[in-house]
Order: C-alpha cells, then sequence, then structure tokens
C-alpha cells in the first residue's frame, strides 16, 4: 500500500478542485469495477459485486479532497491574497511552498519579517490579511497571466518514509482511507460493496449528502484519519490520546455523530480476536462523512475506522505504516463480518 499512497498524496485536489485525484482513483478502480459513476456533486461512486448479492446494503466512504488556500485578490504589486479552504491554524502555513492552479504556479506564503515587527506583534498569530503569497511577480499584470481570482493552490511536500516506521506527506486526511479502498477493491469481495470517494468533505461534508442519498445504505464504514493530541506540551507528554503506530481508531462518537455502538463493538472484538492494535478516541470533536450517511434517509448503521496522525491540517502530516496496515486488516475483517449477517 505504500507506493500507492505516496502516489495518491502527490496527486493536488484540494476541496472542490478534486478531479485530479478521482481520474488518478478511477483509473486504478476502473479494472475492479462492475460500475463506476461520477454524481453532480463530483463523487465517484464504485460499485462491486461479492459473492453475496446485496445491492446497496453496505456503503464505505473516504474523502479524496484535502485542506488548502484559495486566491481571493490580486495586489498591484503582484502578489496573492487568499483564504484557506478548510480549517487551518494561521501560524503553520508562513514560508510554506505551494502551487496554485492548474499551471502549478510555484508560491511561498509570505509574513512581514520578524525583524520588521513590533514586540506585541510577535505575540500573536498573525491575522489572515496579514499574510500573502508570493510567486514573484513583478506586479498585477505579470501575476493574472499566471493565475486567477479563485483559483486553488495546494501545499508541497514529498510523501517520504521517515523515523521508525513513519510517513510524512500532505494529503494523508484522507488518501489513507482512498488507498484502504483501492485495496480491497482489488480483492475478490464476500458481498457487493459500494465504495464512495467523496468530495468537500474538509468544508462541510458536502459531498456526502448526494451520495448517500442516492446509494442508500443499511450499513456503512468510513474510513478517515483522527488527530493525535499525544505530543510534547509544556506539561510533558500527554498520556491517554492515541498515538500513530499503536493502532488505528474507533470512534463511539465525535463532533457529528454517535456511531452505532452494535458495530463499534463488533470493530472492537474483531480487533482483540485477530490481535489487532486498536486506540480509541477520547474527544467530542471533529466529524467525518459518517454524520450525514449516518441521518440519511431512514438512517444507517454507520461505523469509523481511523488512523492516527499528526499535523493534521498542516501542510505535512504524519502517520504510521503499520496504522495503514491494520487499518486494511480491519476494514477487510468488518466486511466479512457484515457478510455473515445476511
Amino acid at each position: 500500500m505504500l507506493n500507492l499512497l505516496k502516489e495518491l498524496c502527490s496527486i493536488n485536489g484540494v476541496s472542490s478542485d478534486e478531479g485530479p485525484v478521482r481520474d488518478f482513483i478511477r483509473s486504478k478502480a476502473q479494472p475492479y469495477a462492475d460500475s463506476i459513476r461520477v454524481d453532480a456533486a463530483g463523487n465517484l461512486i464504485v460499485f462491486k459485486k461479492g459473492k453475496k448479492s446485496t445491492g446497496n446494503r453496505f456503503l464505505m466512504a473516504a474523502h479524496m479532497d484535502e485542506v488548502g488556500v484559495i486566491v481571493t485578490r490580486i495586489t498591484d504589486e503582484g502578489f496573492l491574497k487568499f483564504g484557506f479552504i478548510g480549517g487551518m491554524d494561521r501560524r503553520v502555513v508562513i514560508g510554506k511552498p505551494v502551487v496554485i492552479g492548474d499551471k502549478q504556479v510555484p508560491g511561498v506564503i509570505g509574513l512581514k519579517a520578524i525583524h520588521l515587527s513590533e514586540p506585541e506583534e510577535r505575540k500573536k498569530a498573525p491575522k489572515l490579511d496579514d499574510l500573502y503569497i508570493d510567486i514573484g511577480a513583478k506586479d498585477r499584470e505579470s501575476a493574472e497571466k499566471l493565475v486567477s481570482l479563485g483559483d486553488c493552490g495546494a501545499f508541497v511536500c514529498e510523501p517520504e518514509e521517515f523515523g521508525d516506521g513513519l510517513f510524512k506527506a500532505r494529503a494523508l486526511d484522507d488518501r489513507v482511507g482512498c488507498a484502504v479502498m483501492l485495496k480491497l477493491l482489488e480483492e475478490e469481495l464476500p458481498l457487493d460493496i459500494t465504495f464512495v470517494f467523496t468530495v468537500q468533505e474538509e468544508v462541510g461534508l458536502r459531498g456526502i449528502y448526494g451520495a448517500a442519498f442516492s446509494v442508500t445504505p443499511e450499513v456503512a464504514l468510513v474510513l478517515d484519519t483522527n488527530s493525535s493530541a499525544a505530543i510534547p506540551g509544556p506539561d510533558g507528554y500527554r498520556e491517554g490520546d492515541f498515538t500513530p503506530g499503536k493502532g488505528p481508531v474507533v470512534s463511539f462518537a465525535d463532533g457529528g455523530a454517535f456511531y452505532c455502538p452494535e458495530l463499534v463493538r463488533q470493530l472492537c472484538r474483531l480487533a482483540d480476536e485477530n490481535h489487532i492494535p486498536l486506540q480509541f478516541k477520547d474527544y467530542l470533536a471533529g466529524a467525518t462523512d459518517g454524520s450525514v450517511i449516518q441521518r440519511t434517509k431512514a438512517g444507517v448503521r454507520t461505523a469509523a475506522l481511523c488512523s492516527p496522525v499528526r499535523c493534521c491540517h498542516a501542510p505535512s502530516t504524519i502517520g504510521s505504516l503499520s496504522d495503514f496496515e491494520n487499518m486494511l486488516k480491519l476494514a477487510r475483517l468488518f466486511i466479512n463480518h457484515i457478510a455473515e449477517e445476511n
């Protein structure tokens, strides 16, 4: 799965501009799918028949999009003013390289140098309006030849292995889930599965609405990432939170959903019986496409399985290769369990 994940994390797919990622995933899924369609929102919906014919009863979902920037204004001097796409922290983007628009114009996010700032300014996070993107243009006219208002920008981060089994890339949220679903598509499945690669998750779970309503499943498993808070701080290393390298994460609830207790118990049982390390989300924040799927039409029994990552929604994100593999193993076991229910 490593090489597949490297490819996925090398493709730009900021929310509302997921086309290149969708095209890549479609090319990988095509040989194994019984049907593929793209809906009006841009979701890629892939259906594959299994040994048991259950139609659209079971759905799996992962989102293709990533956080990024969007050009909102071009100054007379040729700098780009921008807004964030998705929830981002202004403190972590200063000096980070980006590429803008279809032309992949390189740029760097800038801020007034520390030598020019007042002592009080240095104590505060910069305002968004204080930031700009430098694309090397000499004036507005030069910049307008390269970029347009509304162009999306993605961060630049070369995917790579490092440290003790870790993996660094942008867009791990949620190319990990996409990679797991693509690997499952290659396999012989015990039942029919509809795989939905969603758009615009990072800007309010927008894509999944139409997809879930059109598929109308009875059971769903969402694959995503969770932000680990187990990092150094003023009081030392936080204990009790999930950590990359100690297994995928099961959520009982988050900021958008209360997951089906029965399905959560089954994930825990399967992990225990098959010696797969498992961690539990200990805070009710964030949300996945599951919060929408759960409330679709008459309701859908929904569970979420996530990979723990550090520096989520940042130019670089860190996860564990063993967690990615264990996420795949547990998802496979869960599919077999759902098949046995029928």
